[in-house]
């Protein structure tokens, strides 16, 4: 699967939200402020590998509808549903 420059991008961005939260560490930044911004950055990863699940899943089914494989979409699916059971 090709990742878009826009998956890559919220990447980088979740990589500086978490070098913040080092630094937030580093300058003993008050625990509230840290969890909230620990928060913030596992809901923007599970929003990231939510994306890349349902770009998956689209390119997968489109591939099985292409090849005649109707029954094989639900196995698709099904795999989809188990990533995103797992990443959370």
């Amino acid at each position: 699967m090709a990742y878009q420059e826009e998956m890559q991008n919220r990447l980088k961005r979740i990589e500086g939200q978490v070098r913040g939260v080092l630094r937030m560490m580093e300058e003993g930044k008050d625990c509230k402020e840290v969890v909230a911004q620990m928060s913030a950055i596992r809901s923007a990863m599970n929003r990231a590998i939510s994306y890349v699940v349902g770009m998956n899943l689209e390119q997968c089914i489109r591939e099985e509808l292409e090849k005649g494989n109707e029954g094989d979409s639900k196995k698709v699916v099904q795999e989809a549903i188990e990533l995103l059971i797992k990443s959370n």
